[in-house]
């Protein structure tokens, strides 16, 4: 059985991490390291399915990073477990009674039994030598390649020099002599391991900065989750309180709804009554006559009663003599009633579920003043609300019923209405003012800029921004609902501003100067003109963001209709094409 010394003579350390080695691991260059010193280096490579071999940096090829799968040196292995459950003898009086060893001189590469280590302690050459406990050896505590400075008149040949070329450390004997012949380059091994200590020294200062940087770049990364975290956290809730509003408000426009409906049920109820009783009264008339018809049959009559009964037989007579009721009276009313529809709104980004709509609408609306008409928009619950400069704002019903006159001794001329219910008013002078939905002036004062009498525009966007367009400027100032200054305004170049429409899906913009249409975005940058020679445009913006123009040529007194749906991604090119204008017109008539 070989002895320690002769078994530690075969590299039985790992080069990495100077122990025996544990799970010894060979790359495809023959080198061997231990397996979890492999790993430790895998995990510090950008790509963890190529190891460089730390020794000849040749690269080998780890399986999905997993250096288990590498070749096991499996003698290398059996080699080290019986140095370490063998029992090892001394190596000095192992040839007289093998005496176990109890501990290792790393000087003299001896194993030592309790005996020999009391003599070996003893011999004043030995005093500084460096011995070991051998169960720290065996458990890889301790290093068997530890390496001691030149010590002048000792025993033994101790390694002084280091040579670059062989890269090992070599003594002062014949050995330094050949690699001084083979010119290598050699250096004391204490100034070499000074300069070594000091380079590692050196990265681990860098390591120590590194770290300290890369602690701080965490530091910030976990700031800046929490911050996320918070905002996140605030979304969630504004989404929540959003969502709660939005319910309430989808719950109150069910009840409207519904009331609306319970309002037409009640309609039609009641002239299906009234139907139902005038058939019941003819009926109880009828039986009444008839009774009295037959009471004078029952004795001879004479006289007065001989008359009065001709009297009742004729008046029977007349009664049967009336023409049926006609079943086309009620069926009527189903018809009408059948004719109301709930709109469900699904391209627009409304929150108002929908609407009822009735095809019952008359042809006709006459306006309370003639020529007064000056804008006409959609009012809250499917109402029309008709400005009229001379008697202030009507309200229609969707089917032409006039229900309420309001602001009848204010100036209005422009009208738009905001997302609550509120509503937003111009003067001639371009002033404006808010109303609450029961027509109350509220104290919110705008600082607009007068335009000499020059009626401009007004439109209300998705958020409930005021949009007030000014001829002679020719610019927009955009407001909020809580007054004061503007909050931006929009330079309409060589257009003048006298119509303002907003798209409720895009957020865009639509405004008119009477010869051309001009769309602008939400920043006000032109997008869009349409124009057409010799003819006025009167455009609408419908509750679909499509548009309708109305080209008038005063005098031919024809109009042509447009219909352009801007808001839908199929139909936008034919708003930016001129030549498939002609396409889009859908109705040609004399005024």
């Amino acid at each position: 059985m070989a002895t320690f010394h002769q078994i530690s003579s075969q590299n039985l350390e790992c080069p990495i991490c100077l122990t025996l080695f544990n799970q010894p691991k060979t790359l495809t260059c023959s080198h061997t390291f231990c397996k979890d010193c492999l790993e430790s280096i895998v995990q510090t490579q950008p790509n963890q399915q190529t190891i460089k071999c730390p020794v000849c940096r040749e690269g080998t090829l780890v399986p999905s990073g997993d250096v288990s799968k590498l070749q096991t040196n499996i003698p290398l292995s059996s080699l080290v477990d019986e140095v370490k459950t063998k029992s090892e003898t001394c190596t000095i009086c192992e040839m007289y009674e093998k005496q176990p060893a109890v501990s290792y001189c790393q000087d003299c590469k001896t194993n030592l039994c309790k005996t020999c280590e009391a003599d070996h302690v003893t011999w004043k050459a030995f005093s500084n030598h460096e011995v070991v406990p051998m169960s720290e050896v065996l458990s890889g505590k301790a290093s068997l390649r530890t390496r001691r400075k030149l010590n002048t008149g000792s025993i033994g040949a101790y390694e002084d020099c280091f040579c670059f070329h062989c890269r090992e450390y070599i003594s002062h004997s014949c050995e330094m002599l050949e690699h001084i012949q083979a010119a290598h380059q050699l250096e004391k091994a204490s100034i070499h391991e000074e300069k070594l200590m000091k380079y590692v020294s050196e990265l681990r200062e860098r390591v120590k900065t590194k770290k300290k940087t890369i602690e701080d770049h965490l530091q910030v990364i976990e700031t800046q989750r929490n911050e996320i975290t918070n905002m996140m956290r605030r979304l969630n809730d504004d989404i929540d309180k959003t969502y709660e509003e939005y319910m309430q408000l989808l719950t109150d426009r069910r009840v409207a709804l519904k009331c609306q409906v319970n309002r037409w049920s009640d309609k039609f109820e009641k002239e299906l009554q009234t139907m139902e009783d005038e058939s019941r009264q003819s009926v109880n008339q009828m039986n009444a006559m008839a009774e009295l018809v037959t009471n004078g049959m029952k004795v001879p009559l004479e006289k007065d009663a001989l008359i009065a009964h001709e009297t009742l037989c004729e008046n029977l007579k007349s009664f049967l003599g009336r023409g049926d009721p006609e079943d086309q009276s009620p069926r009527g009313v189903t018809e009408r009633a059948q004719k109301i529809s709930f709109c469900r709104y699904v391209e627009v980004n409304e929150l108002c579920l929908g609407e009822l709509k009735s095809c019952v609408v008359k042809a006709d609306v006459d306006l309370p003043v003639k020529n007064g008409m000056n804008c006409m928009t959609r009012a809250p619950d499917g109402k029309m609300a008709v400005v009229s400069c001379k008697d202030g704002v009507h309200l229609y019903s969707p089917d032409g019923e006039l229900q309420q006159t309001v602001l009848k001794d204010v100036d209005v001329r422009r009208i738009g209405f905001l997302t609550d219910g509120r509503s937003v008013v111009s003067n001639g002078h371009n002033k404006i003012s808010l109303y609450t939905p029961r027509w109350r002036k509220l104290d919110v004062t705008f600082e607009t800029m007068s335009d000499d009498g020059w009626l401009g525009g007004l439109t209300v966007d998705r958020d409930d921004n005021i949009y007030v367009s000014y001829r002679i400027p020719k610019k927009i100032r955009v407001y909020t609902t809580h007054g004061g200054k503007a909050i931006r305004e929009i330079m309409c170049d060589r257009y003048v501003p006298q119509q303002l429409f907003s798209f409720h899906t895009t957020g865009k913009l639509l405004l008119t100067d009477g010869y051309s249409v001009v769309c602008l975005d939400g920043y006000g940058e032109k997008e869009n003109v349409m124009k057409r020679e010799g003819m006025t445009a009167f455009p609408a913006v419908c509750r679909d963001d499509s548009i309708i123009v109305a080209w008038v040529k005063h005098k031919e007194g024809l109009v042509n209709i447009d219909r352009i749906f801007e808001a839908r991604a199929q139909y936008r090119h034919l708003f930016q094409d001129p030549k498939t204008r002609e396409k889009r017109l859908v109705l040609s008539t004399r005024v």
